[in-house]
């Protein structure tokens, strides 16, 4: 198989500074939700909500992925992610086939392209790739002839995931972005899923102002389009949402944070907390929750909460995704 110069390729949307250039069009890859336009963005969420509308309905099995082979490629330890683009692609009819790096050729000295072209060469139509180097979906985009998902790479983007979160708030703000303000608290430096949330809800008009220790905080962070608050109270004062983000604890042992008591004591989302914002807000957590860290567990299993509702959204928006996806894929080949 050839390909074009890479200069010559096209510039997937959501690439960002990966692809230094005019952003077009290019249906089969989700690489990203910077630069994605509002219609775009709702076209997915009107979607996925009919999808998770069927999948309430019962056990949706449907043929409309017939034929489409998917690989999902997982170079970084993944569960919420990973099960739900399989059940995803099970119930809409493809035939996928999953590995991660340990145990493959990638851990045996071949390079991840050289895994992947292998794969692709047997027929694959799409690649759901998570991984931890920031910038590996859009690599992957100028030297395969497949469309490619990004299921998390580095501390880029989490497209799926700042979907199925938009797709939450829509839900609980009743189709309203306009004049909403969220929250999100936590380590935002080393964020792919803040980022995504970011980039989507600035899109749809949404305010966003983000609160973290000053060691958490990238430098720049406005130019994304979100305002910072120096305390957590300032931080969720009126607002309509939180959103907690995990801590890892090689940020205490790099010396980022002081101790976790510390951080949860200072940063954490208390019910005292919550009671700052609008009446209606709801508290969100992408997950795995460390709860009395970032959150408390009366907070976190409390009437405000809409976590395992992101949960249930993530399926219904990776078979969007992959629809969409999959649909540009096959006009490609015809």
């Amino acid at each position: 198989m050839t390909h074009e110069p890479h200069s010559a390729q096209p510039t997937p949307t959501g690439a960002g500074f990966f692809y230094p250039r005019p952003a077009e069009s290019d249906d089969r890859h989700l690489l990203g939700l910077e630069g994605m336009p509002a219609a775009a963005l709702i076209e997915l969420l009107d979607a996925a909500a009919r999808y998770r509308e069927r999948l309430r309905a019962g056990r949706m099995m449907s043929d409309e992925l017939r034929g489409v082979g998917v690989c999902n490629a997982f170079f970084e330890d993944s569960t919420r992610t990973r099960v739900s683009f399989e059940l995803a692609e099970r119930r809409m009819g493809a035939v996928t086939v999953s590995f991660s790096s340990a145990g493959s050729s990638v851990s045996k000295g071949e390079t991840l392209l050289d895994t992947l072209r292998t794969i692709t060469a047997m027929g694959v139509d799409l690649v759901v790739v998570r991984h931890r180097s920031a910038g590996v979906p859009s690599y992957l985009t100028g030297h395969l002839d497949v469309g490619v998902i990004n299921a998390g790479d580095g501390e880029h983007e989490h497209p799926t995931q700042g979907l199925l979160d938009i797709l939450t708030l829509r839900d609980a703000w009743r189709g309203r972005f306009e004049r909403r303000r969220i929250a999100i608290v936590g380590d935002i430096g080393h964020s792919r899923v803040a980022r995504s949330a970011i980039f989507g809800l600035r899109t749809l008009g949404v305010e966003v102002v983000v609160a973290a220790p000053a060691t958490l905080i990238p430098v720049g962070v406005e130019e994304l389009g979100c305002t910072v608050a120096t305390t957590v109270d300032e931080a969720l004062e009126g607002a309509d949402a939180v959103m907690a983000l995990r801590i890892q604890r090689e940020r205490m042992e790099a010396g980022l944070i002081p101790t976790l008591g510390e951080y949860a004591r200072v940063w954490g989302i208390s019910a005292e907390r919550v009671g700052r914002m609008r009446p209606g807000a709801v508290v969100m957590h992408p997950g795995p929750m460390n709860r009395g860290i970032e959150i408390s567990p009366e907070v976190a299993d409390g009437d405000y909460s809409v976590i395992f509702d992101q949960v249930e959204n993530g399926v219904a928006v990776r078979c969007a995704v992959l629809a969409r996806c999959a649909a540009a894929a096959m006009r490609e080949v015809r």
